[in-house]
């Protein structure tokens, strides 16, 4: 089978190198892919949006089956774009069309999703320049700290959390009516603030039947101790030891079904990922926001725990075949520490040489911002690479990261020291 993986960061390299991996994969192409997925298949120089060029490119190459890795293009259409051509609507998709990627493209209308089938939630309310007053005037109502979510997309960084009052209405207003986040928060959700542990669920379904993937806990903030500026996640570790059977049981039933059976009866024919981000309070999970493909950091300790055939799971999804799939997934830990450029999440210098990546031959380090030039590879981006440990448990996995980080270096780079140590010091219960 002939593969194509749209994207170029972390979670497409680690899902090339595992599709690179099976029996049923003849040749595996990344568009545009970095540096890290050159050496496991072949860079296209397409952007994820090009859709007229992947369909040409898939069309000429005889592609059998598209993964779409970032959320742009879904939200974008491109699954109904190939649906609408008789040349293309033969070639496998795994990634929902337009209706169903309104799960993350609008906060909003997923909200409204989770009301409607009473999937639990926290509280909110939507507004906009129109009303924003009526906005200002809610927030006096409200229990502090509060969340203030942009509506679109917004790079995972659309999401404040006001420590008071002042803070909650200067942010309210900032995106409203500055644009903070451009389009994005041209509708503004005021959300409950719930106090308990972050950690994503991730499920792929064909439409009618589903597997459950294993679960991760990610880290989102640049600074130690989770302080400083939202990122696109700064680590990531799975297993989450405070996922346990009876957690996961009240998440299959109170989020997972009621999820897939509501995409149904409303007519939403979905197959692909969904990434739920659930928080775990007091045992119970309440839904912070769907996405529809997988995490970045999350795919890069989630999917190396897989131990069955990954191209026969995606093609399964894409063909709505699911209930004929057996997952398998080992008991092992897998780790992962995210090295960024200077200055991210903010503005950073790219074009640095990475040094060390030779020396490390024990275990994977996954690209993001990279590319390859001269025969040397430079950084090309914010997250520049996923650093994986893996082991018997938590300790281990840890240690097998931060000893493979220790080899690697560019000018600028930094790196959180703390990743699954909330985890160890049994904070995290």
């Amino acid at each position: 089978m002939n593969i194509l993986v749209l994207g170029s960061g972390g979670r497409e390299h680690t899902l090339a190198w595992k599709i690179s991996q099976s029996f049923n994969c003849t040749e595996v192409f990344i568009a545009p892919g970095n540096a890290g997925t050159e050496l496991i298949g072949e860079n296209v120089d397409l952007q994820v949006n090009d859709f007229e060029g992947i369909a040409n490119f898939s069309v000429e190459n005889e592609i059998d089956l598209i993964v779409v890795g970032p959320e742009d293009p879904l939200v974008n259409g491109i699954r109904d774009y190939f649906e609408a051509d008789e040349s293309l609507k033969h070639i496998k998709m795994v990634g929902p069309g337009k209706a169903g990627a309104r799960l993350e493209g609008s906060k909003d209308f997923s909200k409204s999703f989770m009301q409607k089938h009473s999937i639990p939630t926290a509280a909110s309310k939507t507004f906009t320049t129109e009303n924003i007053d009526e906005g200002l005037t809610y927030l006096e109502s409200c229990d502090m700290p509060i969340v203030l979510k942009a509506d679109g997309l917004a790079a995972g960084k659309g999401v404040v959390i006001a420590q008071n009052l002042e803070e909650a209405k200067e942010t309210l207003k900032s995106m409203l009516i500055d644009k903070q986040f451009g389009e994005a928060s041209s509708k503004v959700l005021i959300e409950q603030f719930l106090d308990g542990i972050e950690l994503s669920v991730f499920v792929l379904t064909d439409g009618k039947d589903y597997i459950v993937l294993p679960e991760a806990k990610d880290y989102k903030r640049i600074g130690e101790g989770d302080t400083g500026l939202n990122t696109g996640g700064m680590g990531a570790v799975s297993p989450v030891k405070f996922a346990d059977a009876a957690f996961m049981s009240k998440v299959e039933e109170q989020v997972i079904k009621p999820t897939v059976n509501g995409l149904k009866s409303e007519g939403i024919d979905y197959k692909g990922f969904i990434f739920i981000g659930l928080m775990n309070v007091s045992g119970d999970p309440y839904v912070i926001e769907y996405n529809v493909r997988m995490g970045d950091p999350e795919t890069q300790v989630v999917i190396p725990r897989i131990t069955s055939d990954v191209v026969d799971m995606l093609d399964a999804a894409a063909t709505g075949q699911l209930h004929d799939y057996q997952l398998e997934i080992g008991s092992h830990t897998v780790a992962g520490v995210v090295l960024v450029s200077g200055g991210y999440p903010g503005s950073y210098e790219k074009g640095k040489s990475i040094h060390g990546l030779a020396d490390i031959t024990t275990t994977l380090v996954v690209h993001a911002g990279t590319k390859q030039e001269d025969y040397e590879t430079l950084t090309n981006g914010g997250r520049v690479l996923t650093v994986l440990g893996r082991g018997d448990d938590l300790d281990t996995a840890l240690k097998s990261a931060y000893s493979a980080v220790n080899s690697l270096s560019w000018e600028g780079m930094y790196y959180r020291k703390d990743i699954g140590k909330d985890i160890l010091a049994a904070r995290i219960v």
